[in-house]
């Protein structure tokens, strides 16, 4: 089932079984992910659902808030920050719900371990086929396992094997830490449902062993044995009541057993070999749209076969370009495994968690987590991962209706820094430093227009996406008011979680107009503009509001020592290094700062940078890698990346910051999935950017890094796909095609180092270009087989 190649270097591979949950390696289908331990002895298998969740709807208003908007406006206004920072938490709210676990499944294997060799121990997850394959031998009996989660079939596959017949004898059942019951039916399935108030569960494990070899039996205390088979499938289904954001959990009219029951039927008339071909049909399809090569040579070396953690340990004295091909494809591996049409968006650890309460609730941080979960879904050809996080906003858009009518008096919608399942859009509880930001709901917005940028699906703008920003803008047109110097202005106004030393040399985290309030504006703005005028909207009421207002807005400035400007006055910054880099949201993910556009500003962003310093959690580091790749700074993209390269050690993780687990998970610390699509984006960004009319090609390639390679398939706004192969550090040649609707021509203005020339290219047509940029060849894509 493995096919050659580069292909087989992209694995993350294990010699013993996990010691912590930061060890075992990844499955899911977007909506149930498993977490494979590989024990010889006792396997376990922990398990989440993407819905379950604590509490219920919420009411995301509060009627107290426009007095205290009043007051908090009016100590802004003063200039008494530190007393306004202070009054600001009367507009807090509550602190989300929680992510769950769902439970785990347990198999306890009859072996002989004075038989056991350790040397022959292999773990690996292969991102070519979205698999797990655990292997070893007990005396002169082959033990073999295979685990996938399926998105067609809707369920978590396993398979254990050995090579001798009659040798595999186990027992199997489910465990939760959430209160529950469980019961056998029949003799090959336990059944296992919540058994508290709220979201309720059901997860059905069924059993199938080799025809005719083996015997299955259940045991007093709820398991099932299995004694001499062949082999052994272990199906698992499991489903939930939750039924919407809208919907409280005591009136959900959804049966998860019998939906359980429903998908195993389903499923009845299939082989493992065929659950399997659909799994492997439906991954590979998106997987297989990008890859990228970095290093010589596409078969395995010596090096690529140790333990991923090793390779991670030296990779700071080898730099191994492999082990940045493997980081930059499991950053797709888990946007695949946890982002498909028709689940919730990806959450703090993507779906998976081994806690009954994760850090920070496991929930959607609006700040710049939750939107770095969806960097890669567009620039690396995944857009179809980027579907649930428009259905949430979606539901954001309703409940922050109701958040801005009430709380700010004001139109349209508003969403704060953190949310969870039920689109929580009110404040979170707390500190004003964090709690007390409504651009929320903006920033998720931007991803609306950079999702018809990159399609042009035309009726996705239409439908869903502009009257989202439609919503969004005629909240922050209320936001807006009066300021100082004829501008309009934000207040209250935070940088998220950063504070400042105000002129009276108190401490505040209040104040007016910050630098990532004005620049999320201008992107909304700008975007909402764009799509009115691609649908023929340009003369409504709303946008003659829009682009009055936009003229009105505060320049972007800079500040005494010569880096972008944080608040709108030159405030002191008590702490340099900060984690965030909200300031240069204009720089990335925005557009407003650009090498081409802005120079000035362009140097004081990179002064910013390098005021900020390479320290700070994971996505902090993948955020600074991909702003300096906008940059067009190869040598300081790679060296954040570089910096991401640090194993941590899950013991004694608080040393860290930043960093890498065994399994390639990426450390706040504790695990943030953020930071692993951060990684991706950033590499793409570094091999290609672009904008609807332009496309760069290798605008922050480490030349004396990655000195030979290619790139196959990653996207460019206006519906391009673009491959790129590079010799000595230099562009070899490279090719577009759009599959956009057959027979439209678009112009293209393609850049090099200093070399820009004007492409017309005609759609489902492949066009290739010298590293002149010349035009060598023209082909059918029906005849491109090089996706």
């Amino acid at each position: 089932m493995e096919e050659e190649g580069n292909n087989n270097k992209l694995k993350v591979r294990f010699n013993e079984e996990a010691k912590h949950w930061t060890d075992a390696l990844p499955i899911g289908n977007g909506r149930l992910g498993g977490m494979v331990w590989g024990a010889v002895f006792s396997e376990t298998i922990n398990l989440n659902d993407d819905t379950l969740w604590t509490g219920g709807p919420g009411n995301y208003t509060n009627p107290n808030a426009p007095k205290a908007l009043s007051e908090v406006r009016k100590l802004v206004d003063d200039g008494k920050y530190a007393k306004a920072t202070t009054s600001a938490i009367n507009l807090s709210g509550e602190g989300p719900n929680a992510y769950q676990i769902l439970g785990d499944i347990n198999l306890v294997f009859n072996h002989d371990a004075s038989s056991y060799d350790k040397s022959t121990y292999q773990r690996e997850l292969d991102l070519d086929n979205s698999m797990v394959k655990v292997s070893y031998s007990i005396g002169e009996v082959l033990f073999k396992r295979e685990h996938f989660a399926s998105y067609p079939d809707q369920v978590i596959v396993t398979k254990i094997s050995g090579n001798k017949s009659g040798s595999l004898s186990f027992t199997a059942s489910l465990d939760s830490k959430l209160p529950h019951r469980s019961y056998i039916n029949g003799q090959n399935q336990v059944v296992m449902e919540k058994a508290e108030d709220g979201i309720q569960f059901s997860a059905i494990l069924d059993l199938r062993i080799s025809d005719g070899i083996g015997t299955i039996s259940v045991s007093e205390d709820k398991k099932i044995e299995v004694q001499g088979c062949d082999w052994a499938i272990i199906l698992l289904v499991a489903s939930s009541s939750f039924e919407g954001p809208f919907n409280k959990p005591a009136d959900s009219k959804k049966d998860p057993k019998s939906e359980c029951f429903s998908t195993l039927k389903s499923l009845k008339s299939f082989s493992y070999e065929q659950l399997y071909t659909r799994h492997l049909h439906d991954y590979q399809n998106l997987f297989h749209s990008v890859s990228v090569k970095l290093s010589n040579g596409s078969k395995p070396t010596e090096k690529d076969l140790v333990a991923t953690s090793e390779r991670v340990k030296s990779f700071k004295m080898d730099e191994d370009p492999a082990l940045v091909e493997l980081l930059f494809q499991y950053g797709r591996y888990l946007l695949i495994s946890c982002s498909r049409p028709g689940t919730q968006p990806a959450n703090l650890q993507g779906i998976w968690n081994d806690k009954v309460y994760p850090p920070w609730n496991g929930a959607p941080h609006l700040n710049i987590n939750l939107q770095m979960n969806y960097w890669p879904s567009l620039s690396c050809n995944l857009h179809e991962c980027h579907e649930p996080l428009f259905d949430y906003i979606t539901s954001l858009s309703v409940n922050g209706t109701k958040t801005a009518k009430v709380n700010y008096e004001a139109n349209g919608w508003v969403a704060h820094q953190v949310s969870d399942i039920w689109a929580k859009t009110s404040p979170d509880a707390g500190d004003p430093v964090w709690a007390l930001w409504p651009m929320g709901g903006a920033w998720v917005c931007t991803h609306l227009w950079e999702h018809y940028t990159y399609t042009l699906n035309k009726e996705f703008l239409e439908k869903k996406a502009y009257p989202l920003l439609e919503g969004c803008a005629m909240f922050l047109l209320d936001w807006l008011i009066e300021g100082k110097e004829g501008y309009l202005q934000t207040n209250p106004s935070t940088s998220p979680e950063h504070m400042f030393t105000a002129p009276d040399g108190k401490p505040a985290s209040v104040s007016y107009s910050t630098t990532m309030d004005i620049s999320i504006i201008k992107e909304v703005f700008s975007a909402i503009i764009s799509a009115a005028e691609v649908l023929g909207k340009g003369e409504n009421d709303l946008m003659k509001k829009v682009l009055k207002a936009q003229q009105r807005l505060p320049p972007t400035k800079i500040a005494k020592d010569g880096s972008i400007m944080e608040w709108a006055q030159d405030f002191e910054d008590p702490d340099v290094h900060h984690r965030h880099i909200s300031h240069l949201f204009g720089l990335f993910p925005g557009h407003t700062i650009t090498p081409g556009k802005t120079p000035e500003l362009c140097k004081a962003a990179e002064h910013s940078l390098n005021k900020r310093g390479e320290e700070g959690p994971g996505w902090s580091t993948t955020w600074k890698a991909a702003s300096w790749a906008r940059l067009h700074n190869s040598e300081h993209a790679y060296e954040m990346m570089k910096h991401l390269f640090d194993l941590v050690d899950p013991e004694k993780e608080s040393n860290y910051e930043g960093g890498l687990y065994s399994n390639l998970f990426t450390a706040h610390p504790p695990f943030q999935i953020d930071a692993n699509f951060g990684f991706s984006a950033a590499l793409a960004e570094m091999l290609i950017q672009s904008t609807i009319n332009d496309i760069y090609l290798l605008p922050a390639l480490p030349q004396d890094k990655w000195i030979n390679g290619s790139v196959i398939g990653l996207k460019a706004r206006g519906n391009v796909t673009v491959s790129i192969s590079w010799n000595d550090g230099d562009l070899h040649q490279f090719s577009l095609w759009s599959d956009h609707k057959k027979g439209q021509s678009f112009t293209k203005t393609i850049h090099y180092k200093k070399l820009s020339v004007e492409a017309t290219i005609l759609t489902r047509k492949v066009y290739t270009f010298d590293k002149h940029l010349r035009p060598i060849k023209t082909s059918s894509l029906l005849d491109h087989s090089s996706t």
